[in-house]
C-alpha cells in the first residue's frame, strides 16, 4: 500500500493543478463583463479579482504592506499544514484528506497572491438579490477540507471494547 503521505501530497497537488487550470480558463476566456449563467437565478460563472483574503476581507486596505503580510501569513499556514501532513500515518483518513484539501487550496490561492497580488474568483451563487461572495476552486477545497476536519473532530472516538 502506498504511503499515506504520498497520497495526501498527491491530492494537494491535484487540487492545486485543478485550481490553476480553472483560473487559467476564466482568465483567458471570460472577460470582466461576461456572465455565463449555469443555473438561472442561482449560479453564474463570472470573472473577478480579489486583492483581499477570503470573501474579499481587507480588499479595501490601502496599506502597501497588505500583500506582503497576506502572502507571509499564507505561506506560514501552508508550511504548518504541510508539516502536519508529514505525520499523516498517525492521523485518521478523514483528517488527512481534510488537511490535503486545505493545503492544495491554500497553495493555489497563495500562488496567485504572490505572482499577481490578487486571486481570481469566478463562482457566483445567489438567490434573487442575495449573493454569496464570489469564490474559486481553491476556496471550495479549503471549505470542504475544513468541514472534513471538523467532522473528524466532532466524531466520537472509537475505543476497543474491554473484555
Amino acid at each position: 500500500m502506498a504511503d499515506i503521505r504520498l497520497k495526501a501530497y498527491a491530492l494537494a497537488t491535484l487540487v492545486f493543478a485543478a485550481d490553476r487550470f480553472t483560473k487559467w480558463l476564466v482568465e483567458t476566456r471570460v472577460s470582466f463583463t461576461d456572465t455565463y449563467t449555469v443555473i438561472p437565478g442561482f449560479f453564474d460563472i463570472i470573472h473577478t479579482q480579489n486583492t483581499g483574503v477570503a470573501f474579499g476581507l481587507f480588499a479595501g486596505s490601502t496599506s502597501g504592506l497588505r500583500p506582503l503580510i497576506l502572502s507571509a501569513l499564507s505561506v506560514a499556514a501552508i508550511a504548518l499544514v504541510g508539516a502536519m501532513l508529514w505525520k499523516a500515518r498517525q492521523m485518521d483518513r478523514l483528517s488527512v484528506a481534510g488537511l490535503a484539501l486545505v493545503l492544495g487550496g491554500a497553495a493555489g490561492n497563495v500562488f496567485d497572491r504572490i505572482a499577481w497580488g490578487r486571486v481570481t474568483d469566478f463562482l457566483e451563487f445567489y438567490i434573487g438579490s442575495l449573493h454569496w461572495p464570489t469564490f474559486n476552486l481553491a476556496d471550495s477545497a479549503i471549505v470542504v477540507g475544513s468541514g472534513l476536519l471538523l467532522m473528524d473532530l466532532l466524531r466520537p472516538n472509537r475505543q476497543p471494547a474491554r473484555t
